[in-house]
């Protein structure tokens, strides 16, 4: 074997390192997971901290339907300077400077309202569920988008190497092509192409640590920090089923999105009894107690204290059409709200197809790519080795070379390609969350906020003290 032949034989080895699973540009001790970055977007994504803050939002309607249940009190107070002047019949008169005041209490209990309370109650707790299925779909999103990231970088640090591997290579073929030269053995033909190769993959090298740096910048707005080395990330096939079917059975009854909209057109069923309560009686118990002093302008009395506990019933008769037209519009927000199931489940029937069959295509992509490698491998070392014979030109090298450039490009996406594919069929299925990952942080737990506020009478502050 010859100096050349050993050294191609060294860049070739390489070259099946570079691709080999993403493993190079990530490997050694210390390296950056998948699931720390995955950790991290859990922790600091601030879409999905604004999610979690929008729930909390949302929480907040169950106490405030609850308050229908409860009595409501208040106070006045009023005061003045009131001159008073008196004349009898038979002239004479009296003056006076009054100054009234007169404070009160008043506490009313509803007793009936036309179920409106219980029904909000209903609306307000179905609007709650919803939004935590929102949650868990912001949640997937984000670390879809975080894979995403993670593995466009991998890949691109890959294709870096992968180039400057191909670049090394095309100097080494221009500097023994230029010996060549310099012996009679090639034409100035052949210099120039060997060049002309070069200066073109120098071109790609450039364009390969371009798009690195861009997707870097997108690693670092998705995930809230730069990427360093990151270590190459498996499928996940582990999380998935088996068979088409029983994928697309599993994401109708836990995918978000299928969920979240069933628990709305429960919202709008109970916002349409909330509607009818209008037309219903309407009762309370209103207690009341006042001083007034120094109210009587005729100047007999100087204080009056007053207390009172009745009953008060409303009957709606005629409003004028408004209360109707609100049930009406209720109705048809429930025929609306289930049609938006009926479209949500055919979308995600189509999405779950589209995710599966990605998810296999990209796996025949990896085992065709992988051949094509090895193959263009054994191709460019028999096409040196027919060049140092005399039986192949250096264009023939050169081409050869190009042609396994370009395979380890195609396997390098298909590598990257496979792995997001598999988190986007999690995703779509609705299992591509925090717990099912496993992953090292501490859960955000929606109910925890919710029983924290639920039956709160009072109280101006929020749980976590603002």
């Amino acid at each position: 074997m010859t100096g050349r032949d050993r050294i191609v034989r060294v860049r070739l080895i390489r070259c099946g390192a570079v691709v080999a699973g993403l493993w190079l540009s990530a490997a050694g001790a210390g390296a950056q997971t998948l699931a720390d970055a995955l950790t991290r977007v859990y922790q600091n994504n601030p879409q999905l901290n604004a999610q979690r803050a929008q729930l909390r939002v949302t929480d907040e309607t169950v106490p405030q339907a609850l308050s229908g249940y409860r009595p409501t009190l208040s106070a006045g107070v009023s005061g003045g300077i009131n001159p008073v002047r008196t004349t009898f019949p038979d002239g004479t008169s009296i003056s006076s400077t009054l100054r009234p005041w007169m404070a009160g209490i008043t506490i009313t209990q509803p007793i009936f309202n036309g179920f409106k309370t219980g029904n909000a109650v209903r609306q307000a707790e179905s609007q709650v569920h919803s939004g935590r299925e929102a949650l868990r779909m912001v949640e997937q999103t984000v670390f879809v988008q975080a894979v995403t990231a993670y593995m466009n970088v991998v890949a691109d640090q890959a294709l870096v190497e992968s180039q400057r591997v191909n670049v090394t290579f095309l100097r080494e073929t221009l500097a023994s092509t230029r010996k060549s030269l310099d012996a009679g053995n090639v034409t100035p033909t052949d210099v120039a192409q060997a060049d002309a190769r070069l200066n073109r993959g120098l071109a790609d090298l450039n364009a390969a640590e371009v798009q690195l740096a861009v997707n870097q910048a997108a690693y670092t707005q998705v995930v809230g920090a730069p990427p360093g080395r990151l270590a190459a990330a498996e499928p996940a096939d582990r999380y998935l089923p088996r068979a088409r079917e029983e994928t697309i059975a599993l994401s109708r009854k836990e995918n978000p999105a299928i969920v979240g909209a069933s628990y709305d057109v429960n919202s709008a069923e109970a916002a349409v009894r909330v509607a009818e309560a209008a037309l219903l009686p309407v009762i309370s118990a209103v207690g009341n107690a006042s001083r007034a002093v120094q109210t009587d302008q005729t100047l007999t009395s100087i204080q009056t204290d007053q207390a009172a506990l009745m009953g008060q019933a409303t009957v709606p008769i005629y409003d004028g059409g408004l209360a109707a037209s609100q049930v009406r519009a209720a109705k048809e927000s429930v025929g609306q709200a289930r049609f938006v199931l009926d479209q949500v489940r055919v979308q995600n029937d189509a999405a779950v197809t589209v995710a599966w069959v990605q998810n296999e295509g990209a796996k025949t992509a990896i085992r065709a790519a992988e051949a094509e490698v090895r193959a263009s491998t054994i191709a460019l070392a028999g096409v040196r080795r027919e060049h140092d014979a005399g039986q192949r030109t250096t264009l023939d090298v050169l081409n050869a070379e190009q042609e396994l450039n370009a395979a380890r490009s195609r396997l390098i996406g298909s590598q990257r390609d496979r792995v997001v594919a598999s988190y986007t069929l999690l995703a779509a299925i609705g299992r591509f969350d925090h717990k099912r990952l496993d992953l090292a942080t501490p859960d955000y737990e929606p109910q925890t906020h919710y029983q924290q506020v639920r039956d709160a009478w009072h109280g101006l502050r929020t749980p976590d003290g603002r």
